[in-house]
């Protein structure tokens, strides 16, 4: 198993292909089937973001240490035009974009540790963490 799985999206089909080695990546790493089914799904709820938003983006996938176990960090980023007000963007039912609004809060409901950082024009960088 590699310390990290790095991967870009700029179609369906790669958001198919990452969405399915994260479920591996994290199975391997020793998560049991419930959790992987989390990260996959933050996964693919993010990635769909970067195909509706910005067009294209990256998905970075590594294991990560902490005294009390160890886990998978996700970090996600993309050169897209950002996020106006990230605190109204975090909150349920929120879309600027016509869907229903639970995308960000539920991967953050989903992983353990979720940091949103955006700029206006610049792009967006999301990093999640789920512990075993």
């Amino acid at each position: 198993m590699s310390a990290e799985l790095r991967r870009k999206i700029s179609s369906e089909m790669d958001l198919r292909r990452v969405v399915l080695e994260s479920t591996r990546y994290s199975q391997e790493a020793g998560f049991d089937e419930a959790p992987s089914r989390m990260i996959a799904t933050a996964v693919s709820e993010l990635g769909r973001n970067i195909l509706k938003y910005a067009g294209s983006g990256e998905f970075l996938l590594r294991h990560v240490k902490r005294p009390s176990g160890r886990g998978i960090e996700m970090q996600v980023s993309d050169h897209g035009p950002g996020i106006n007000d990230t605190e109204q963007a975090m909150q349920d039912n929120f879309s600027s974009g016509g869907t229903l609004g639970l995308g960000l809060p539920g991967v953050k409901r989903l992983m353990d540790e979720f940091t949103l950082e955006s700029s206006p024009g610049k792009g967006t960088r999301i990093t999640a963490r789920k512990w075993i």
